[in-house]
């Protein structure tokens, strides 16, 4: 992997955010204090806030599934000994999605606060030293629901992928790849964990060429249907393997 170099729009990002809170304060996210430096602007988080999300360490024990950290378990957690084979090589799920987790993802999720999509795009190239993968690769953000940008004037996976292009936040240049398309189908989140397993099914669909290396990322891991979807959808059109990082598991 190579050494984290910011890019030069990290600055010019600061400076656009640093007038953003000028004009239209609304402070840390979480604990709702001044954000009172160019960098706390630019993450919508106060340093201690954000300091206090941390990576968890690539050493701890995770499931060589899904990538959820393991408890008492050895090798895979007992939901994926008990669920079908994965379509994807490994997965990395980094924070759990609850307490002051849940409510970071909810402020950009649903409150459109976007300056977090700088902070979310830093931790997915943080998650990658956990995978430790040294080949080149492409990022493939998880497509949102037929019509849901349309609908709402944006979708979180998309917006995050746009900052991932234009920022590169740790200089790795890694491309980003939009090659996946999801047909009409039932809300995930709608559903129960039965029929989330089958309701994406056949409803991605490849749209362009795919890479040989890819690391699909999305917001929330639940059962792992949208993950396995998209990821048989890649290797059924060339893709050798399938990494997955998810900022948060449920």
């Amino acid at each position: 992997m190579k050494r984290p170099i910011l890019s030069p729009l990290f600055s010019k990002g600061m400076i656009q955010e640093t007038l953003r809170e000028v004009f239209i304060p609304q402070g840390c996210c979480i604990c709702k204090k001044s954000l009172d430096t160019g960098i706390e602007a630019f993450y919508g988080l106060c340093t201690g806030c954000r300091e206090a999300f941390t990576v968890p360490d690539a050493e701890r024990g995770r499931c060589s599934s899904c990538g959820k950290p393991l408890v008492s378990e050895i090798g895979n957690c007992l939901p994926c000994r008990n669920g079908a084979q994965r379509s994807f090589d490994r997965l990395i799920c980094i924070f759990p999605y609850d307490g002051k987790y849940k409510k970071l993802l909810a402020a950009y999720k649903f409150e459109k606060r976007l300056c977090l999509g700088n902070f979310f795009a830093e931790i997915l190239y943080k998650g990658l030293s956990i995978l430790d993968e040294q080949v080149k690769c492409c990022w493939v953000p998880v497509p949102p629901r037929a019509g849901k940008i349309k609908k709402t004037g944006w979708d979180q996976i998309a917006y995050l992928a746009n900052i991932m292009e234009k920022t590169d936040p740790m200089g790795l240049q890694i491309p980003i790849r939009r090659c996946l398309t999801r047909m009409p189908s039932l809300s995930q989140k709608e559903l129960n964990r039965e029929d989330r397993l089958h309701n994406l099914k056949g409803r991605i669909i490849v749209q362009k060429p795919v890479p040989k290396t890819a690391i699909l990322f999305d917001d929330v891991y639940t059962t792992g249907a949208t993950m396995d979807a998209c990821a048989a959808a890649l290797k059924a059109q060339g893709s050798k393997t399938v990494y997955g990082i998810c900022l948060f598991y449920d």
